[in-house]
């Protein structure tokens, strides 16, 4: 039965990763931290975050290879950002075997919590305009979007987001994706699958240290892996039959659940 539930995790992963750009581990890391503490197997936070990690390359690649058929990856942003999330993976990866089981799932909670609040807050707070590298997009019904970044900033923010995703096993796009919404004023579709581009890369380099860690636990990695692909096609079709806002909406909710929930597991010490 829980190696059923791990391959169900995995495409429940790929489906809300490709479908919002946040990559899965979201859902994997609190799921095999959760089978860890019913005995399932002994998994620390290390070896659910380098497992998640292995996990999202599956849903990285999925999502891109669909994104780019669609359109709507800017390929040229996504290798720009992982520039910073490379390195950045690395080092986090390394910060990770300083956690503990409770403190990880506190500072993982109070870190999706702050998340979903800017999110929440996103239609109030004052526009910015980008400046600096500058893109343009025309949507489906023809309206243009224009974007754009400093690139100094690109690459200090995804510096951070790949350290939160070494260290979290998040793949990145919970700080991303809401980043290049506020701040580099992405629309909504292309920000989310830009985000996957990006995720697939750093997660590479995160898993590549992780494994020399000893943080994977190659079991799992193979009934993840093809839940997470199937999850992962799922996804980034959903997302392309959905209103942007109604995207936002999903993405504001489901991630003040999550950090309200691990908060109180962290709180708790479990």
């Amino acid at each position: 039965m829980e190696w059923i539930l791990i391959f169900l995790v995995g495409i429940l992963a790929g489906t809300l990763g490709s479908l919002l750009g946040l990559g899965g581990g979201i859902i994997v890391v609190p799921a095999l931290l959760f089978l860890g503490t019913i005995e399932f197997m002994d998994i620390s936070p290390q070896v659910a975050v380098g497992t998640s990690l292995l996990s999202i390359i599956a849903t990285g690649m999925a999502s891109t290879i669909a994104y780019v058929k669609k359109g709507l990856v800017d390929l040229k942003s996504g290798f720009i950002f992982f520039i910073g999330s490379g390195p950045g993976g690395i080092v986090g990866a390394y910060a990770n075997g300083y956690l503990h089981t409770s403190s990880f799932s506190l500072y993982f909670g109070l870190f999706i919590l702050f998340i979903s609040f800017v999110i929440f807050i996103r239609d109030k707070l004052p526009p910015i305009k980008p400046s600096g590298i500058m893109f343009t997009y025309i949507d489906m019904d023809g309206r243009q979007h224009e974007y754009g970044y400093q690139l100094v900033v690109a690459l200090s923010i995804s510096f951070v987001v790949g350290f939160l995703s070494g260290l979290f096993g998040i793949g990145g796009g919970a700080l991303m994706v809401p980043v290049m919404l506020l701040f580099f004023r992405f629309p909504v579709h292309v920000a989310v699958a830009t985000s996957m581009f990006m995720i697939l890369l750093s997660s590479i380099t995160s898993s590549i240290t992780h494994y020399y860690l000893g943080n994977i636990e190659w079991l799992l990695v193979i009934l993840l892996v093809p839940g997470a692909w199937i999850g992962a096609n799922l996804g980034s079709y959903i997302n392309t039959k959905l209103m942007p806002q109604t995207i936002m909406w999903i993405l504001r909710i489901f991630l003040l659940v999550l950090g309200l929930r691990l908060i109180y597991e962290g709180i708790l010490g479990y």
